[in-house]
């Protein structure tokens, strides 16, 4: 297979390095220009609950020390950027006094299974479905549903989730509304767990698979028609190579190439898309944490997810800049 070479894989590392030093500090900054003040939102919810709050400016010069608000921008960029790279966000605003970082724990398990199953059958059958509307010996009937299937890729997800709730949850029944796993299963390494959690997540995956599914689809099918031209398929079908050895290793396996690209790309925006799915199923993930957050003005919360979004992405994109030699060997040569 070859080695990757050592100034491809220096460049990769410095390129993610800056990548997370600028998103850390663009997640710094962009709270800052609000003119709203964590402290203040807190002691408001203070005095809501409890009418009024005593010594209120103590109070409030104490919460703006609990949450470093009372140092210097720059004492606080610098303090802020080495926990962030430690994963330590700080307290949660709205469930004060949460660690951030638990939040996250909880919740990003969630969003991870229902992401990896929801992008990987997506990309998968996206891009299957974009080689057969492009190859010759496909069906007539292939060539003619695929393109009628695709209508779903322009409604929003939100709008599938709640299409699909009300057929299959409410009106036949055969998946529940709402939640991560039944009431009466009890969380742990047992099967009867898996078999809770993959049945209230179908319906939250499906609703993301049948929107996304058409954006493989067309992308493939413009590469596979390039690559259908290409002198190397020609000369393939001249030595009489059999046409679906053809159609795998000459064509698809040359248009897939930007696929895989757009795939590590496309993780950061899937979780952004998934925020109203898990919402409306109350599918306790990241997308969920993040509306509540939003809602509830929640920065540090808001800031800490932002953060493992664009780690997410770079650390995808880090490791298909990885795989790439070894599925174009172009990337090997060091000249």
């Amino acid at each position: 297979m070859g080695r990757i070479p050592r100034s491809y894989l220096i460049n990769r590392l410095i390129t993610l390095f800056l990548t997370i030093l600028i998103a850390a500090t663009l997640i710094w900054v962009i709270p800052r220009l609000s003119p709203v003040d964590p402290a203040d939102i807190m002691l408001g919810r203070m005095a809501a609950g409890a009418g009024s709050v005593a010594n209120a400016d103590q109070v409030l010069a104490q919460l703006r020390e609990s949450f470093g608000l009372d140092q210097p921008m720059i004492v606080q960029y610098f303090k802020y950027l080495g926990n962030t790279l430690l994963f330590d966000f700080g307290l949660s605003t709205a469930s004060f006094p949460t660690p951030v970082s638990s939040l996250i724990a909880r919740a990003l398990p969630w969003t991870l299974g229902l992401m990896i199953l929801s992008v990987v059958i997506t990309f998968v059958i996206g891009n299957a479905l974009g080689a057969f509307m492009v190859w010759e010996r496909s069906p007539k009937l292939v060539k003619v549903a695929i393109p009628a299937a695709m209508v779903f890729t322009s409604i929003p997800p939100i709008l599938s989730g709640l299409l699909l709730m009300w057929i299959f949850a409410a009106q036949l029944r055969w998946f529940p509304l709402t939640g991560a796993y039944g009431l009466m299963v009890e969380p742990g390494w047992t099967w009867d767990f898996a078999l809770s959690v993959l049945h209230h997540g179908f319906l939250p995956a499906l609703s993301i698979v049948i929107v996304t599914f058409g954006f493989w689809a067309l992308g493939m099918r413009g590469l596979m028609i390039t690559v259908q031209g290409e002198d190397y398929v020609k000369l393939a079908e001249a030595k009489g190579l059999r046409p679906r050895y053809i159609l795998y290793r000459y064509m698809i396996r040359n248009a897939i190439l930007p696929q895989v690209t757009a795939f590590a790309l496309k993780i950061g925006l899937l979780i952004a898309g998934q925020v109203l799915v898990e919402r409306i199923f109350a599918y306790n993930g990241m997308g969920k944490l993040l509306y509540d957050a939003i809602l509830d003005q929640d920065f540090p919360v808001i800031q800490g997810v932002s953060y493992v979004i664009i780690l997410m992405t770079a650390l995808s994109v880090f490791l298909v800049d990885l795989i790439y030699p070894f599925i174009d060997p172009r990337i090997r040569h060091e000249g």
